[in-house]
């Protein structure tokens, strides 16, 4: 079985790409120890990915390990040019949930255009530092009110084009069905099978 090193310890995150990538052993960041601090200070979400999987690489130098996998992924809002983008997750300072989706709905008080995309860009790195990047993308448009779970960041505001209810509401199945995560790893699941269909010839 191929071995993932995952640069993320994001429950949610963890679960997701598990689900999506069976057939593949996936270690969090606890699981090989590592627990530095790897600062996102790039502009884009290539370059944030890129960041992380560079740190785990040279980490791992004496892992048993395949590929690492990180990622980068956030809320881009059309009416407020992108943003919050890279910033996703710290919008409105530091990691707060409630925060941010206050910041973002304050921002779109007075807005009429209020589509959205969640994006995700997926780097995969070989041993040799090699990497690859894959990116994912899902349409919708932000509510001014929240609809299911609120665990989750922004899922509770961002009502999806292709489900017709907001990822708060969605079960995991249905947000796994289109999620930008998903659709990012299906293009990485199809580069993982040729590359190992290629091993096997």
């Amino acid at each position: 079985m191929k071995k993932i090193i995952l640069a993320s310890n994001n429950k949610h995150k963890i679960e997701e790409i598990k689900d999506l990538l069976k057939g593949y052993k996936i270690y969090s960041l606890a699981d090989i120890n590592f627990q530095e601090d790897i600062e996102e200070t790039a502009e884009t979400f290539e370059g944030n990915a890129l960041l992380k999987a560079k740190a785990i690489l040279n980490f791992a130098k004496n892992l048993d390990y395949d590929y690492i996998l990180a990622d980068d992924s956030g809320l881009c809002v059309e009416a407020l040019g992108g943003a919050p983008g890279v910033y996703s997750a710290r919008y409105a300072g530091e990691h707060d949930d409630e925060a941010n989706r206050q910041k973002l709905l304050d921002k779109l008080q007075n807005k009429s255009n209020r589509f959205a995309q969640f994006v995700c860009c997926l780097c995969l790195m070989e041993k040799n530092g090699n990497y690859q990047f894959f990116v994912g993308k899902t349409d919708g448009e932000i509510l001014k009110e929240y609809r299911g779970d609120t665990s989750f960041c922004y899922d509770c505001l961002f009502f999806s084009k292709d489900l017709q209810k907001t990822f708060g509401e969605a079960s995991s199945v249905e947000k796994n069905s289109v999620s930008h995560r998903a659709r990012a790893l299906e293009q990485l699941k199809e580069k993982l099978n040729f590359t190992n269909k290629e091993q096997v010839n």
